[in-house]
């Protein structure tokens, strides 16, 4: 499993505007990344209107900075919901990411950060859509976006995140092999799952080769009538990293495993790298 660090734990990675190049990426590699995931979004230094010239030129920037590319990040669908009630959203949400499966070609990326649509969520609280509502429409979504993803050979991978459905393993794997396609997986974030109170080598078994690419964040239990939780630093948390390798590793998972640690702290890349070292050594 190679060790990633994603664009958006950089100083300026968030606002979209963390340089990519040898400049914007020394801190990341002074703490011991040679693995960079980018993300795209509609404002910043890449966007899903940088042109293909920008995108190869980015992605040289990145090569020159000693560091490769295999994913590509979007948080776009938080904020244009591709299952919303309003159908010009979801209209809207389509468009945006063909257009980031196409520019991950670009940057001869492997594959794209998928959010499947929000039925409710503290992190974009607001609309309300109905479970079986957002599953038709994330269907349709995901239909006319494999269409994308097989022309431009990117696969299009589903994250489990806080947005009110896909929040059972058997649920989400029989969403993707209602596909049949090969395009189509899960990119598995192994602390998120923590914040709906189940446990990451059960997600890992449950869904097997259907996991594509991992993220990884740790986060932290503590009960009590206050109802507290919170992410921390790697090697913090509850998240049971040697049980969590080792389903990956039975499941013959050796590819990218990225770090998404939030919000930029100079002193976090570092605590971050060694970290990962140690939990993949597990």
């Amino acid at each position: 499993m190679q060790k990633v660090i994603s664009y958006w734990s950089l100083k300026d990675g968030l606002a979209g505007t963390q340089p990519l190049d040898k400049a914007g990426l020394a801190e990341a590699k002074d703490a011991g990344f040679d693995r960079l995931e980018p993300a795209i979004g509609t404002e910043g230094v890449l966007t899903v209107d940088s042109d293909k010239g920008t995108c190869e030129s980015i992605r040289s920037g990145v090569e020159d900075a000693g560091f490769s590319m295999e994913t590509l990040a979007s948080g776009m669908t938080w904020g244009c919901n591709p299952v919303s009630n309003d159908a010009e959203v979801r209209r809207k949400a389509v468009e945006l990411n063909k257009k980031a499966l196409e520019r991950a070609s670009w940057l001869g990326c492997e594959a794209l950060l998928f959010v499947p649509g929000v039925v409710t969520s503290p992190i974009c609280p607001g609309e309300h859509v109905r479970t079986d509502h957002a599953l038709e429409r994330c269907r349709e979504c995901v239909s006319e976006l494999l269409e994308t993803a097989e022309r431009v050979g990117v696969d299009l991978c589903l994250e489990n995140v806080w947005n009110g459905f896909f929040y059972s393993p058997v649920e989400l794997a029989s969403f993707v092999d209602s596909f049949g396609s090969e395009r189509l997986g899960i990119y598995f974030d192994v602390g998120n799952v923590l914040g709906y109170h189940q446990y990451p080598p059960h997600w890992i078994e449950l869904l097997g080769s259907r996991i594509k690419r991992v993220h990884i964040k740790d986060f932290r239990h503590e009960f009590d009538w206050s109802g507290k939780y919170s992410f921390c630093k790697l090697g913090e948390g509850d998240v049971p990293w040697k049980e969590s390798i080792a389903a990956l590793r039975a499941i013959g998972y050796d590819k990218t495993v990225v770090a998404e640690m939030l919000p930029y702290d100079p002193e976090l890349l570092e605590h971050t790298s060694q970290a990962m070292d140690k939990i993949l050594a597990m």
